[in-house]
């Protein structure tokens, strides 16, 4: 319960700012390639035992950085896109600026050794904002017509074990996305085996990948 004083608003309001500080703090020494707990600590201005109060570990970090950068990035493509008339197109430039800012964060891939398993979740979050998309784009007949929005966070973090390594470039990237959107709608496709409630294989060798 609050105080009369507005301490507890207080204690919340600096938690949220060192929170803000630290995330901001992390894209930064990401950005630089690799990285430690006590510099992104140093970078955001606090010490390293307000670091592990927020962020008890390195996964923390890297789903902080991931949400900003799907929030503060992303999700304005995702919101233009849905007036666009090419859906497909814009599918496909969305993954392509999500790899361009993953890679622009150097160190985040490996700064977690489970940055698949991360990755995948903090994208399964966002994967409503692209459903719309998606169904506009299979009605179009542009996407295969059992993709599910659930299916394109593994979509894109197959992706991201593949393309957002040091040595990729922009031009290199987009022609890789390019092949693997040609991939999701093949004029003699097999039809997708059915997902099976609560197998973790896929996961765990995309993990297995990125971990390589």
């Amino acid at each position: 319960m609050a105080t009369t004083d507005g301490r507890a608003p207080r204690r919340r309001v600096d938690a949220r700012s060192s929170m803000e500080r630290i995330t901001a703090a992390g894209r930064k020494v990401l950005g630089r390639g690799e990285a430690s707990l006590e510099q992104i600590a140093a970078e955001a201005g606090v010490g390293i035992a307000t670091l592990y109060r927020h962020f008890p570990n390195r996964e923390a970090i890297v789903r902080a950085v991931l949400e900003d950068i799907l929030e503060t990035d992303l999700l304005p493509l995702i919101e233009r896109a849905a007036d666009s008339p090419h859906t497909r197109q814009a599918l496909q430039g969305i993954a392509t600026h999500l790899l361009d800012l993953i890679t622009e964060e150097r160190g985040l891939v490996t700064f977690a050794g489970n940055f698949a398993d991360v990755a995948v979740e903090v994208l399964q979050r966002f994967s409503a904002s692209l459903h719309p998309l998606l169904v506009r784009a299979q009605h179009a007949g542009e996407i295969r017509a059992d993709l599910t929005a659930e299916d394109i966070p593994h979509f894109l973090v197959m992706a991201v074990a593949g393309l957002a390594l040091p040595g990729t470039t922009p031009s290199l990237r987009a022609r890789f996305i390019a092949l693997l959107f040609d991939s999701l709608n093949p004029a003699d496709a097999t039809p997708l085996p059915p997902l099976v409630t609560g197998e973790d294989d896929l996961r765990a060798s995309v993990g297995n990948v990125a971990r390589t």
